[in-house]
């Protein structure tokens, strides 16, 4: 599995055996059941994930109903904004699928840093790849419709639609399950 890191690391730099060895030795590679809750809403952490294999979940809960905001599947990190502010999550996060997780924390960070530190300009680039993905895609789900959102959902991330149970993907959309079975009849019927 540390494979698939290695050659998402070295489509932005060459990494050497000792490189490998470095990450390899901190053990930050961990297996999830489907269901884990890796984070709940009120606790405080400082670990940030980076998904091998698998899928994570953020949802919020809003008078007692999950509101789901993203998911993160393969070679995408996910840093929950209470591992930077030090305050209590306001949401959670969960494994969707059984899944393999590289979990780090701020001191293995400083390890590799230290020893690496070309791996923190790495990671201020990945950092500013992630800021603009979500910002494009938090600015296309404000100004499309629900029926767009799932058009978006089917041309981007189409492997969610079968990973994801109807109820996650209806609350990513911002809908409910029926208005996502009326929408996915509806555009069956159109050929979509």
């Amino acid at each position: 599995m540390q494979n698939l890191l290695f050659d998402y690391l070295s489509k932005y730099i060459a990494i050497s055996e000792e490189e490998k060895k470095a990450i390899t030795d901190l053990d930050m590679f961990r297996n999830y059941e489907k269901g884990t809750i890796l984070l709940e809403t009120g606790q405080s952490s400082e670990k940030g994930y980076f998904v091998i294999k698998g899928c994570l979940r953020t949802y919020y809960i809003i008078e007692g109903e999950e509101k789901t905001t993203n998911f993160y599947t393969e070679l995408e990190s996910l840093a929950p904004v209470c591992s930077i502010t030090k305050k209590p999550s306001e949401y959670s996060v969960s494994c969707v699928e059984d899944s393999i997780i590289m979990v780090s924390d701020p001191s293995m960070e400083e390890v590799i840093f230290e020893k690496f530190p070309r791996f923190e300009t790495l990671c201020r680039v990945l950092s500013e790849e992630l800021l603009v993905n979500h910002q494009t895609t938090f600015d296309n789900f404000k100004i499309s419709s629900p029926e767009q959102r799932y058009l978006n959902l089917m041309k981007n991330r189409p492997d969610l639609l079968q990973r994801v149970p109807q109820y996650q993907l209806a609350s990513y959309l911002g809908i409910k399950p029926q208005s996502l079975s009326r929408l996915r009849s509806r555009l069956a019927e159109k050929g979509k």
